[in-house]
């Protein structure tokens, strides 16, 4: 690994930590005007098992695992039951209700109590920080049995 990749792993993996929105807003990626994250599965209104798969949609851009800096990409991170969305100007942080899939996967087995739930996808460039344009989806709100 050379020098530069090995300092944007570092940069990448505390990201969340060691950027203050200020400077993390130098460093956003564009989007273009015609990107889309959705969420392909489970469906809105939908009754799931507690341990059920999400399957991510992402249209107009492509997938690249975090750290790894190109146009027109990201990776998409999970938001569970947030009422708001965080700080899009910022590296997002990971929280049980903020879940990074920064190695670029399409999807996840969730495993929620019983009960209504929501899923929202946002799209985070190669330091997690949401794109200029942000590509957030659609909230969805599943019931959990």
């Amino acid at each position: 690994m050379n020098f530069k990749a090995f300092v944007v792993s570092i940069i990448c993996v505390f990201s969340f930590l060691i950027i203050p929105s200020a400077i993390a807003a130098d460093l956003v990626s564009h989007a273009p005007a015609d990107a889309q994250a959705y969420i392909i599965e489970p469906a809105d209104g939908a009754t799931v098992p507690e341990t059920f798969t999400v399957k991510f949609g992402l249209s107009g851009m492509d997938l690249a695992p975090a750290g790894v800096e190109r146009e027109n990409t990201g990776h998409h991170h999970l938001l569970i039951d947030q009422s708001e969305l965080p700080n899009l100007n910022a590296s997002l942080p990971s929280t049980e209700q903020i879940r990074h899939f920064g190695k670029a996967q399409t999807e996840t087995e969730l495993t929620l109590s019983p009960g209504k739930h929501t899923l929202q996808l946002v799209l985070g460039n190669y330091l997690h920080i949401p794109h200029d344009n942000p590509v957030v989806s659609e909230a969805i709100t599943i019931e959990v049995k």
